[in-house]
């Protein structure tokens, strides 16, 4: 896997403001698998990552969330300097061998956590495999999250393909898919995901050098699915 630059911390990460019933959500586009949402000072780090961004110039977590043990998701350093007394991380089992004191979530689990509801969704590969019969991503070895923020539901999806689980998936107000190729999806799984659980907004994200135009492409006549890109490789 070919993994992107460090960035500056003085670089300037671009956000999105989403209306909520619980006031506005930010999100902010770090790169590769790494995001953060702020919904009324209320942080949320997802797979927190520092060769994107300094995290000590950024804010504490009062939520983290790890999708998986690889290391372009579940950086310990990362970590500890995100969290506090206060911070609740929440994993699967593999990553919970690394990190301690997180909350475990396996797949189709569903908690409450800082006051938030929040659903494990099983992320896995069924085409693109490592060796024969060896998936880069194992069945139930990671998670993708769906969190409910006011009136909003939210799926980071992790490494996946456009699973059987994925594609049940209801009223999905903002849903970041992964196009990295050949680990995660193309951009004809991610259309045909997208066009199956109809979230009304679509980021695709963790794309490395795929071509996500493709994306725009043959989605462009899906009215109910706005189609955003912005800065993920």
């Amino acid at each position: 896997m070919v993994f992107p630059m460090v960035l500056t911390a003085q670089e300037k990460f671009e956000t999105d403001i989403v209306k909520t019933s619980a006031g506005d959500l930010e999100i902010t586009f770090i790169g590769h698998g790494t995001l953060m949402l702020n919904l009324g000072g209320k942080i949320i780090h997802v797979d927190p990552w520092t060769r994107l961004a300094d995290y000590s110039e950024m804010p504490k977590a009062d939520l983290i969330l790890l999708t998986h043990e690889h290391q372009d998701h579940l950086d310990l350093n990362a970590i500890e300097i995100l969290r506090t007394e206060k911070t609740d991380v929440v994993l699967t089992q593999t990553c919970s061998s690394q990190v301690k004191g997180g909350i475990v979530m396996n797949n189709g689990d569903v908690r409450v956590v800082k006051g938030l509801k929040i659903e494990a969704v099983p992320a896995y590969n069924v085409v693109h495999m490592r060796s024969k019969g060896v998936p880069y991503h194992p069945k139930g070895m990671g998670n993708g999250y769906v969190i409910t923020l006011g009136d909003k539901r939210v799926y980071v999806a992790g490494d996946t393909e456009n699973t059987p689980e994925m594609t049940m998936l209801k009223d999905i107000d903002i849903a970041f898919l992964p196009v990295n190729l050949p680990y995660t999806m193309t951009p004809e799984m991610v259309a045909s995901a997208t066009k199956t659980f109809k979230p009304k907004i679509l980021y695709p994200y963790h794309y490395g050098e795929t071509d996500t135009s493709k994306i725009v492409e043959l989605l462009k006549d899906v009215k109910q699915t706005e189609v955003r890109i912005r800065k993920m490789k």
